[in-house]
């Protein structure tokens, strides 16, 4: 079964995302943290379309 969710820590280590960028995008509506307790969860699926919105870089081969 794949996770529902993920933590900050964990978020950080998928993205490459620092914990303020993070907390950022959760100020900006960007994301949503969910709270379990004193842990701040990431929806899996919502990471995911984050991730998948961010616009295409462009390869040092285009150059």
């Amino acid at each position: 079964m794949q996770r529902l969710t993920v933590t900050v820590p964990e978020a950080r280590q998928l993205t490459g995302l620092s914990r303020t960028t993070l907390y950022k995008l959760f100020n900006q509506g960007k994301l949503t943290p969910r709270k379990a307790g004193k842990r701040t969860l990431i929806l899996v699926s919502e990471l995911e379309a984050f991730v998948n919105s961010l616009p295409e870089g462009v390869s040092a081969h285009d150059e």
